[in-house]
């Protein structure tokens, strides 16, 4: 068996997703540490091929069965938040104060019984603890990205901008394409729709331009795309919903936040090691 295994309802190589492209990332540092990784679909968990001899990286996990809910309490694993999968509608903002009642809670026990729940951001961390009071929550305080997606933007954050407002074409509810095209045309801004399924190309898409606007309907646990849009040197005009404004490190941008996130990279991968056992 492998020592450690990944387990998802997606992977990017069908979703390249935030949180796909982090968990892959972070499977690559692992494994480039010396350990040998796995993965395995959510669906495809059961309690039958559950075993001690991994320790499980349990990232979105909404297509468990139940019973494997319930059996992998016995096992070694950490969850990787990356939303709000306590909650049973899955939105704090849809409470005052970001706390829902206690019957709109769920998945506690297999919170509880993680080696340790880690979150995106402070504000992440805090509307978890405020809603479970789990003593095993850490705070990642960043994202994963690869070498070469950092140097690119990198590149990009060199670069004259133009004089458009980026916002992110989105048909998730949630993402708010709406309202912040209503931002921009408020305010008279011109304004380009982002989007592209190639990664890099997307990046190079949202790059070029002077800013970048958004307001999600749900609390964002970091948002990757405002971070990366602050590493290429864009500014940024956000609701109190992102989780990145919490972190000390979202002052910088440009070569210093790409610097920052590079370093990101080993202390993620020490936490997690750490956090299994295994520094």
């Amino acid at each position: 068996m492998s020592d450690y295994t990944f387990v998802a309802d997606v992977f990017v190589d069908q979703l390249v997703g935030g949180g796909e492209l982090n968990d892959y990332e972070v499977k690559n540092q692992i494994e480039s540490r010396g350990y040998s990784t796995s993965r395995i679909h959510s669906h495809l968990l059961s309690p039958a091929n559950l075993t001690q001899d991994t320790c499980y990286v349990v990232s979105n996990f909404l297509n468990l069965p139940p019973r494997t809910l319930k059996s992998i309490k016995d096992h070694k694993y950490v969850i990787y938040e990356h939303d709000h999968k306590y909650l049973r509608r899955r939105n704090p903002a849809l409470y005052a104060d970001f706390l829902a009642p206690k019957d709109d809670v769920v998945n506690l026990e297999l919170y509880q019984n993680a080696l340790g729940v880690l979150c995106q951001s402070k504000f992440h961390f805090d509307i978890v603890q405020k809603n479970t009071g789990l003593d095993n929550l850490i705070n990642l305080g960043g994202n994963m990205w690869d070498l070469k997606s950092l140097e690119h933007m990198r590149t990009i954050a060199g670069q004259e901008k133009n004089d458009f407002v980026a916002v992110m074409a989105s048909n998730i509810p949630h993402k708010n394409t709406k309202d912040a095209i209503r931002y921009c045309v408020a305010k008279n801004e011109k304004y380009q729709l982002v989007s592209d399924r190639e990664y890099l190309t997307f990046l190079n898409k949202l790059g070029k331009n002077k800013k970048f606007v958004f307001f999600p309907q749900t609390p964002e646990t970091l948002s990757r795309v405002c971070v990366e849009a602050r590493m290429m040197n864009m500014s940024v005009v956000l609701n109190k919903l992102v989780g990145a404004r919490s972190e000390p490190w979202f002052s910088l941008k440009g070569e210093e936040l790409i610097d920052h996130m590079t370093n990101k990279r080993d202390e993620i991968v020490d936490t997690i090691l750490e956090v299994t056992g295994e520094l």
